[in-house]
């Protein structure tokens, strides 16, 4: 496979997960019907990862991971899962207005992220690497002094 461009060809379902600091929301997506299966919340820790590999291995062989923030909160996470082989599709954060009009659910953003990866017709690979780690570091913290400055 020179390029992977359609998941529902290759992949039986996708795992989309929708990444924060503490903890991960993941929801299994068929690939051919685009309808959920399942859905778990676990924590970012190691354990967690586990719990979602074993989430998973309940629901198919062939999948994909379609995951949200993977150079920032996802990073372990995709780290975690290449270590096992698996495929991991980098996705960008939903903009806000793209999020029900800043509603939020993590399992619905989920959900979002797996449809997402199965409508694209080209998918991102995983960003990795400390320079990577290190520059959102940098500009979280430029953020956060920013909105300090403008609050004050």
């Amino acid at each position: 496979m020179n390029s992977l461009t359609d998941l529902s060809q290759v992949v039986d379902v996708v795992i989309g997960v929708d990444t924060h600091v503490h903890t991960h929301s993941a929801a299994v997506v068929h690939a051919t019907t685009g309808g959920v299966l399942d859905e778990v919340t676990v924590e970012a820790t190691v354990e967690g990862y586990e719990q979602l590999v074993e989430f998973a291995d309940a629901h198919a062989t062939l999948r994909a991971w379609a995951i949200e923030g993977t150079g920032g909160h996802g990073a372990g996470l995709a780290r975690h899962l290449a270590e096992r082989h698996e495929i991991v599709v980098e996705l960008d954060r939903p903009k806000r207005a793209q999020r029900r009009n800043g509603a939020k659910s993590d399992p619905l953003d989920a959900i979002r992220a797996a449809r997402e990866a199965l409508a694209r017709p080209r998918l991102g690979t995983p960003r990795a690497g400390p320079e990577r780690q290190a520059l959102s570091v940098l500009l979280a913290a430029r953020r956060s002094a920013v909105h300090a400055a403008t609050e004050a």
